[in-house]
């Protein structure tokens, strides 16, 4: 037997046959391409997010300050200390709400109460209002102190007539929301307790002393 009859020739690639493998070929590219693609947008989206969230969208504490406190209605000119809680008498307590958010802060009414001793003498509600993004707004709310409330306590004549001084305490809570392009919203309660003394003879408050507290 001749070698011509062992030695088979390999049949001839078609052209049909090759352009279906540079098409399977391409296909697979292409897919690999459009994962490459898109798992780059996402990781490029998620950085995105991300970034808005811990920047733009992050909300931040607004801050509470007591900028003052004045009294009204001390008449030196009724005789002894005891006798100038007989008149009406009042605090105007002047707050302000800083609001560093890039979204404006949202509060429904402020409220302040002054107390002696454990015991409410005077309260105040202050109207809602809105402190706009990077903005101050200042309220100043009256509070008519309870002269009786005070009058009952039996140590208030000893300590006039011992320092000529009241010393109360006051409490501001402040209530609202940050609300970031309709997506990010949080609420936020301001709370601020105050000492301070009302000294009699010059009809002043003095040594005021403020501590904060936020909750989100």
């Amino acid at each position: 037997m001749s070698d011509s009859d062992h030695v088979r020739p390999l049949a001839p690639v078609s052209d049909e046959s090759a352009s279906n493998t540079k098409n399977t070929l391409r296909r697979r590219r292409n897919r690999i391409k459009c994962s490459i693609c898109i798992t780059a947008t996402s990781l490029i989206l998620v950085t995105i997010v991300l970034t808005l969230i811990f920047t733009v969208f992050r909300v931040k504490d607004p801050i509470i300050t007591m900028n003052g406190v004045t009294i009204n209605g001390l008449d030196s000119t009724t005789g002894t200390q005891i006798q100038f809680l007989g008149t009406n008498i009042s605090m105007v307590v002047d707050v302000s709400v800083k609001n560093p958010n890039t979204a404006s802060f949202k509060y429904s009414n402020t409220t302040t109460d002054i107390y002696y001793k454990g015991t409410v003498v005077g309260e105040a509600r202050g109207p809602p209002g809105k402190a706009r993004a990077h903005r101050t707004v200042r309220t100043n709310m009256t509070v008519d102190i309870m002269t009786d409330r005070l009058l009952s306590d039996p140590g208030l004549g000893q300590e006039l007539i011992g320092s000529g001084l009241v010393n109360v305490w006051s409490y501001t809570k402040v209530s609202g929301k940050v609300k970031i392009m309709g997506i990010v919203k949080k609420h936020v309660t301001l709370r601020m307790n105050c000492t301070m003394a009302v000294n009699v003879t010059r009809q002043a408050i003095q040594d005021v002393k403020c501590k904060k507290k936020i909750d989100l």
